[in-house]
């Protein structure tokens, strides 16, 4: 392959990545927007387009693959096509996240706790993925490192919520009511605990995804464990 194709390629696969990000990004806009509004179509747009995902997912490991295999590059070009190969991975798995929380919003028999915001825990983490694929985009370092101390706070919102829950269920009684389906109450608990869990795992993703841009930008592997 000609030296100028082959850079041509390599711009493809970086198109290709942020592409994949943007249609993760807006599965996952859908899925917290199902669950706010209990919107079933939504949700269902969600569930229904994983495939779609998925398949974007294999096409791209096809490419990292084949210019690996093919191109046998070295250095900085090794370094990202290995780093895009491990961020489309942790993308398609926000994708499975984001599906995820369109079937809770399909499930969802209440609000249960309003008190726990899950919409702006929701939002900081979209918010996460979108600047570490911007890091990836423009090749900012610094980026990287602000989406790591970013995750510091989705985590603390993380445990805040999840408390509250906990805390809640031991010292009051919800039960005492007998309009209350306790078995419909207790499910409702654990999808909002489950909501909280798979947030705070997108966080987890964009760090990573910040991690492997990092590593492609400047050899650097401080982020990655």
């Amino acid at each position: 392959m000609p030296r100028q194709e082959y850079q041509e390629s390599l711009s493809n696969l970086r198109d290709d990545v942020l592409y994949m990000s943007e249609v993760v990004a807006e599965r996952l806009r859908l899925g917290l927007d199902a669950l706010e509004q209990k919107d079933r179509d939504t949700a269902k747009e969600v569930v229904d387009g994983d495939d779609e995902v998925n398949q974007m997912y294999l096409d791209l490991e096809a490419e990292c693959v084949n210019l690996i295999a093919l191109q046998q590059p070295v250095a900085s070009d090794l370094r990202f096509i290995a780093a895009s190969f491990k961020i489309i991975t942790d993308l398609e798995r926000i994708g499975d996240l984001a599906v995820n929380l369109a079937q809770y919003a399909m499930d969802a028999e209440r609000d249960v706790f309003p008190e726990v915001d899950v919409q702006q825990i929701g939002v900081e983490t979209l918010e996460m993925l979108e600047a570490s694929m911007a890091a990836y985009a423009n090749e900012d370092a610094d980026a990287c490192y602000g989406v790591a101390d970013h995750d510091d706070d989705i985590d603390a919102m993380c445990e805040a919520a999840s408390t509250t829950v906990v805390r809640d269920l031991i010292e009051s009684d919800p039960f005492s009511e007998q309009t209350i389906d306790a078995e419909a109450y207790m499910q409702d608990i654990s999808r909002l605990l489950l909501t909280i869990r798979d947030l705070e795992r997108v966080g987890d993703h964009a760090v990573n995804i910040a991690a492997r841009t990092l590593y492609m930008i400047e050899d650097d592997a401080e982020l990655l464990y």
